[in-house]
């Protein structure tokens, strides 16, 4: 009896600590919840539709993506904000030691991408392009807005895929991924034009507003003017193709990842609130009201899921 005793001693001496590090685990997968709901209400809204064991970590991406997003509101000077930015690469990359552990957001994420074996180098991207969001240089073109869109929206849709069972080797999955990034995050940074323009900042393509014989600094005055009513309305035909290309290819998407995707449906009626012609970008808010958004989300869940029956993935 007495020789049995050493063999137990160190297993339950070790299994509160597993414990506890399990029941703060949980709490900030609750607490990354937490955050999405409050900054990202449209994708979190999405992911209820998400299978119960993929949804916190659904989540723990959008609070991440969230979390950085919004460093500059948080910082007086670009450094200190760079610093943070880092942090997060430098984190994943395991140069911190076991500093993630007491920040809930990076300890969701760490824990989803080891889960999910989700690939560092897209989440290196989106750290990465997000160092823009901290200065005041304008978006010099198109090619430049475009690839800001696929290192942030894209890598989240593209990993949120992943994590759900998507082939992200697949072509066409990989061009709905672009698609879909494109779709949303040219459409957010529209939305945005007002609050981007108080603080400085410039996201739509200089290039495209030049072509159109628009002026960034009535754009930063917030003056709205034919020129930037015209480059609107561009951009937002380029996003018009970029929704109509996520929905050609969409059927290379299996169900079970279909809640990656899902809100790039609320795209078309936000677009069609933009292609009013009253519709003044530093007046009138992009904003669906919550019944909408729901019925939107809730339709093209339900066509999702009748596509899903006639290829045979739902039986």
């Amino acid at each position: 009896m007495s020789a049995s005793m050493p063999a137990s001693e160190p297993a339950s001496a070790e299994e509160p600590a597993a414990e506890a590090a399990a029941s703060r685990l949980t709490a900030a997968y609750v607490e990354a919840s937490s955050l999405a709901r409050r900054h990202d209400p449209d994708r979190w809204l999405a992911s209820l539709w998400a299978s119960d064991d993929r949804r916190p970590h659904l989540h723990a991406l959008y609070a991440f993506s969230a979390e950085i997003a919004r460093i500059r509101d948080l910082v007086s000077d670009p450094l200190p904000g760079e610093i943070r930015v880092r942090w997060w690469a430098d984190m994943l990359a395991g140069r911190r030691g076991g500093e993630g552990d007491a920040h809930p957001i990076a300890a969701c994420l760490v824990d989803t991408v080891r889960r999910f074996d989700l690939p560092l180098e897209p989440l290196d991207r989106l750290i990465e392009a997000r160092i823009f969001d901290l200065y005041d240089d304008p978006m010099p073109n198109l090619a430049e807005f475009d690839a800001y869109c696929d290192d942030t929206v894209g890598t989240v849709v593209g990993l949120g895929c992943r994590l759900l069972g998507g082939d992200c080797a697949d072509p066409g999955v990989a061009a709905a991924i672009r698609a879909a990034g494109r779709a949303w995050g040219a459409t957010g940074l529209m939305r945005a034009l007002p609050f981007h323009a108080a603080r400085g900042q410039i996201f739509l393509p200089v290039d495209l507003l030049r072509a159109h014989g628009g002026d960034p600094a009535d754009l930063l005055a917030g003056r709205p003017n034919p020129a930037l009513t015209a480059t609107l309305s561009a951009l937002r035909g380029r996003t018009r193709e970029a929704l109509a290309e996520t929905r050609r290819l969409i059927g290379h998407i299996p169900i079970s990842a279909a809640p990656a995707f899902l809100a790039v449906t609320l795209v078309e009626p936000m677009l069609d609130v933009m292609d009013r012609p009253d519709w003044n970008p530093f007046r009138d808010p992009v904003a669906l009201p919550p019944w909408r958004r729901h019925w939107r989300l809730w339709r093209s869940a339900r066509r999702a899921h009748r596509a899903a029956k006639r290829r045979g993935e739902i039986m």
